[in-house]
Order: C-alpha cells, then structure tokens, then sequence
C-alpha cells in the first residue's frame, strides 16, 4: 500500500493522483502518470518517479517493473511529441515563427543547423533536463531524426533518469520526498539559467526593432 502512517504521502494534488495511479494499476500507473509528464511537462517526474520507488519498496510493484514501466512511459510521451513534430513539419513551423513577436525565420534556419549538429546529443541528454526532455522531441520530428535512433537515445537517456530517481525513493522509503525536494532545486535553477539566457537575445531584437522603427521614421 502506498498511503502509510509513516509514508508522508499528500492524498490530493498531483502526488495524490499520481499515488492513486500506482495504487490502482501498479507499475501501469507509474508508466502512466511518467508519459503524461512528458506531454505535460508541469507535471513533476521529479515527484513522480521516487514515488514509483518508494510504491516498489512497500511491495505496491516490483522495482523491476517500476523501472521498465517508468521507462517506457517516458518513450511512449516522447514518440507523441515526436510524431506532432513530424506532422507539423518545417514549412509550418517557420510559418508559425513568422508569427512570433521578436522571431524570425533565420532562428529556425540556426536551430536547423544546430540540430544536425548536435541533434543525437541533444535527445539524449536533453532527456536529463526539466522542460527540455518533453520539449527536444519536438524538433527531432520537425526534423526526421531517424525514428529508431531517436526512439534509441530516448530510450537511453530516459532509463538513466529514471532509474537514478526510482532507485533513490526505493532506497529512501518513507524520505523519498527528500528526493523531490533536492531535485526541485536543480530544476529551478535550469530555469533560471535559461530565462536569464533569453534575457540577452529579447534585449537585443527590442534594440533593432526600435532601430529600425527610427531609421524609417527619418
């Protein structure tokens, strides 16, 4: 059972849910809950997946299928986003990039070169950093990454992450929480980093659009 005296286990917001699912379907549940993480990336897998260890730990699943259930609900997400790539394609991508205020078609062009560079990395890696590893598989279908090297390094990258934070809540027990926490720190931070990254790039279209609002006024 999951919900324990001991356990700290919250009966509403997405902990609770994420608890009813693995009460009622087990290592499904966890499997389950992690794909809709990927979907929607506000959804915590830095909540999610201890939780998973801690559910294996109190004999709701085996650790075994806490980890391939968790595993594979991360593939599953990501193969929707990549399929919603694909079918939204480059022509209708730089179209909507037109559409976005201070973006221009040359971004996607970098971003299309970039990707080729460093695409395989990318995927792989990118599924280690929050937001980004429901995001990166986005552009890997706008850009026909190989289906099967994508679902490769997908499959790579998620079973590192998972099984580092399904471990630590199975190892934790009734402390899997502490891992959210630490974790919650670090996802905070990436944020951070990337909002102040995008500081410098808005600070500098502003500049040449107010440029070039006041050479065409003279």
């Amino acid at each position: 059972m999951i919900y324990d005296a001991d356990a700290q286990v919250p009966a509403d917001g997405v902990t609770g849910w994420a608890a009813d699912l693995m009460e009622s379907l087990g290592a499904v549940g966890a499997g389950v809950a992690i794909a809709l993480e990927n979907l929607f990336p506000p959804l915590p897998s830095e909540v999610i997946l201890p939780l998973a260890g801690f559910s294996a730990s109190q004999g709701g699943m085996s650790l075994s299928g806490a980890l391939a259930a968790t595993t594979a609900g991360s593939v599953v997400g990501a193969a929707v986003l990549y399929a919603v790539g694909a079918l939204l394609g480059r022509d209708r991508t730089v179209a909507l990039a037109a559409r976005v205020p201070l973006l221009r078609p040359a971004d996607i062009e970098k971003a299309e070169a970039w990707f080729a560079r460093h695409g395989g990395k990318a995927v792989f890696f990118g599924r280690m950093v929050p937001v980004v590893r429901s995001m990166i598989s986005v552009p890997a279908g706008v850009e026909r990454m190989r289906p099967a090297v994508f679902l490769a390094l997908t499959t790579a990258g998620s079973a590192l992450w998972n099984s580092a934070f399904v471990l630590a809540g199975y190892a934790l027990g009734t402390r899997w929480h502490d891992v959210a926490d630490g974790v919650g720190v670090y996802s905070k931070a990436v944020l951070a980093a990337a909002a102040l990254a995008v500081v410098p790039f808005v600070a500098r279209r502003l500049l040449r659009r107010g440029r070039g609002r006041r050479g065409s006024g003279d």
